[in-house]
């Protein structure tokens, strides 16, 4: 009895399953998530289809950009969150023929839009009447849902699929997705939960995710999983310090940025420091300088959405300050001055802080402040987001101290300038955070997948969730999966 027992507990997992997930994109590393939800041969739901950048992205891109697998038992294309490594391989998905609903939270829809456009615009064309054309196609298919509702996707005879969103802390609009599935004639249920990105515990304007109360399978991001934030408080001591450190020398602090969520935190938290300094000399003279017109088009919308932000953000509006929108703040929009804007900066000693994309420096407006100011010791580059393997801002980080350089636009660059990284500032859930989302649901899952994470990190979470489970006498089997796997 005892071995049949055991050998019931071993097969039980697979036994019990009702879905089969093949990850697509972001399973070996922090970009291209897209994962497939099988629920059988005849019905799957696409979780994100984003696209792979730094390391993960092959030399032969246009082959993994290129959707090589059968789409025609997608129900819907389910979007986390419009971060590019989570739908910029869109474009691709619709011209392999796929026409069903692009299922998002309300906030996602009135983002998603911008995201594709600027992709567009890199990726594919400038041509006006194309990128409106697609943009129409896109939002015909979008179906935007309210947090914390049921949706069904589908329900035939074989198969019934429900999926419910609920609010994931990461950017504005950010969701983990609940899957429930039915099987009619038998009656067998099972809970699938992705994670999409989750935002830290403290983050900055938004609601801290809650764990939903029971998963059967766990798909679950890993990009800080080996380890731990500074908290709220720390980091805006930090965050101040380097500033002030920059700005003794003369300089300017150059803050790589994603043009979304990133840049809205970083202005949520400057608005704060400088309303604590007072009348400070210094931070009443500092400009806060956002050079990247789509992220100006996004801070706008984040304007627009307020229902959405935390109950802290909400005070502030209440006493009357504008946590996005202060009188320090100033907007480049066009090249020219943004071009001027850089010599500027990288002659005249101004105090500022220049906050530009991209967030991991390959490509975009914050290069040219990199190519201009990189050399020069007054100056500060302060990282606040992870930094991806084979990207400029990864060597950066990584070879600033030892005085080394850095590869930008194919020419070398020697780094004299300050380098900074303060991780508490990052938008994803520390290993904590990662813990509590399993540890604070009513039925912990059977089996976590972990995604989206560097080998070391997904190790290292592996290795603490079992520790977590033993401690608390629950069995979990943790899975490491590999693409297309």
């Amino acid at each position: 009895m005892a071995l049949l027992g055991e050998l019931t507990m071993a097969i039980s997992p697979k036994t019990t399953s009702l879905s089969t997930i093949i990850h697509r994109g972001g399973a070996s590393g922090v970009t291209g998530s897209c994962h497939q939800l099988m629920a059988n041969s005849e019905s799957s739901l696409l979780i994100d289809c984003g696209l792979f950048q730094g390391e993960d992205a092959q030399q032969d891109s246009f082959d993994q950009l290129s959707i090589d697998f059968d789409i025609s038992t997608v129900k819907a294309l389910i979007v986390t969150h419009v971060h590019i490594d989570h739908i910029g391989r869109l474009p691709y998905l619709l011209a392999a023929g796929f026409s069903g609903p692009i299922l998002c939270s309300k906030p996602s829809a009135k983002l998603l839009p911008l995201v594709i456009e600027d992709a567009l615009k890199i990726g594919f064309t400038r041509d006006a009447r194309l990128i409106s054309q697609f943009l129409e196609r896109v939002e015909q298919q979008l179906v935007p849902l309210d947090y914390a509702k049921w949706h069904t996707v589908e329900a035939s005879p074989s198969i019934n699929m429900k999926i419910k969103l609920q609010r994931a802390g990461h950017i504005l609009g950010s969701s983990y997705v609940e899957v429930a599935l039915r099987e009619p004639h038998s009656k067998r249920r099972e809970r699938v939960v992705f994670s999409g990105d989750l935002g830290a515990a403290n983050a900055p304007l938004l609601p801290a995710p809650k764990s939903p109360p029971r998963a059967d399978v766990l798909v679950l991001e890993s990009t800080y999983g080996d380890r731990l934030h500074e908290g709220r408080s720390e980091r805006a001591v930090l965050l101040k310090r380097a500033i002030e450190k920059a700005l003794d020398n003369k300089g300017t602090v150059i803050i790589p940025a994603f043009s979304i969520g990133r840049t809205q935190e970083l202005l949520y938290e400057l608005e704060g420091i400088i309303h604590r300094a007072g009348n400070d000399a210094l931070w009443q003279s500092l400009e806060i300088i956002v050079d990247s017109p789509l992220a100006s088009r996004f801070t706008r919308v984040y304007r627009e959405l307020k229902p959405f932000w935390d109950d802290e953000a909400q005070k502030r509006v209440k006493a009357g300050r504008h946590p996005l929108n202060f009188d320090a703040l100033y907007t480049v929009d066009s090249h020219e001055t943004h071009e001027q804007t850089v010599r500027y900066l990288a002659e005249s000693g101004r105090p500022a802080v220049v906050i530009a994309a991209s967030g991991m420096c390959t490509g975009g407006r914050v290069v040219n402040y990199l190519k201009a100011m990189l050399g020069d010791p007054r100056h500060q580059v302060l990282f606040v987001g992870y930094q991806g393997a084979g990207t400029p801002g990864r060597d950066i980080q990584r070879f600033g101290a030892q005085g080394g350089w850095a590869m930008l636009d194919g020419e070398r660059y020697d780094i004299r300038a300050g380098v900074t990284t303060i991780s508490g500032y990052s938008a994803h859930a520390d290993q904590r955070d990662l813990l509590n989302f399993i540890k604070r649901m009513r039925h912990w899952p059977r089996e976590v997948k972990l995604v989206h994470g560097d080998t070391g990190a997904k190790q290292t979470l592996k290795i603490a969730i079992e520790a977590m489970a033993h401690k608390a006498g629950r069995s979990i089997s943790v899975v490491l999966p590999s693409e297309h796997e």
